[in-house]
């Protein structure tokens, strides 16, 4: 049996549309026969009312459960390691939080979400700081900036060539500044899931998890 493969996503501010990627990543990963739980470590529980918002008879794809304390993130993991093939961990938008350090240390890939703006950019750097100290304790953990909420400007494009300066790689995918995803969340469903009001947003949503699948190592 293959083992688990633990994600956690990250952000040192709120607004970086981290829940958003970790659902929509939950959603991609089902879609392609993966059995996936998300672990929801923010206390302002967005992945739980998210997935809380499905209609009956429509559950949203991944199972969605919150953690409330952080010490209890390796025994979640242990015990969900033979029922799920993915736990995605969406952590608090800090960098001092004792959820973010113990997903740090339990997580095999770390994603960023980062919009592309000046401001977005400036607070990516602590939060990449993290990550690379702790890839220093951690020779496993793989990490990488997801840009996020992409809007086609000169600025953001501007911004996106910036963020290749950074330590980190940046993901060969990106998720654009769509209704559909917003849209996604008042369903309680991911893209893949809405047909074709979600289409586009879903083609982003596929690249995205065959990234993270080379991140992890499995096969696509």
């Amino acid at each position: 049996m293959a083992r688990i493969r633990v994600v956690a996503i990250l952000s040192q501010k709120g607004g970086a549309g981290k829940s958003t990627m970790t659902m929509q990543l939950a959603g991609g990963l089902a879609r392609m026969d993966r059995r996936v739980a998300v672990l929801d470590l923010d206390s302002q529980e967005t992945a739980l009312r998210w997935a809380s918002s499905a209609p009956d008879g429509k559950p949203f794809p991944a199972r969605v459960e919150g953690l409330a304390d952080p010490a209890g993130l390796r025994a979640a993991l242990k015990r969900l390691a033979h029922q799920q093939d993915f736990v995605l961990i969406d952590c608090p938008p800090s960098i001092e939080h004792p959820a973010v350090l113990a997903a740090l240390q339990e997580a095999d890939v770390a994603l960023i979400p980062v919009v592309p703006s000046p401001a977005d950019l400036w607070s990516t750097k602590g939060i990449e700081r993290l990550v690379l100290q702790a890839q220093a304790g951690r020779k496993g953990l793989r990490a990488a900036l997801v840009p996020n909420r992409v809007v086609r400007t000169n600025l953001a494009w501007d911004v996106l060539e910036v963020m290749r300066d950074f330590s980190l790689p940046v993901l060969g995918a990106a998720l654009s500044q769509r209704n559909a995803y917003a849209q996604s969340a008042v369903l309680g469903a991911s893209v893949h899931q809405m047909g074709r009001a979600g289409a586009e947003a879903a083609r982003e949503v596929n690249k995205l998890v065959v990234e993270v699948l080379k991140l992890t190592g499995e096969k696509v």
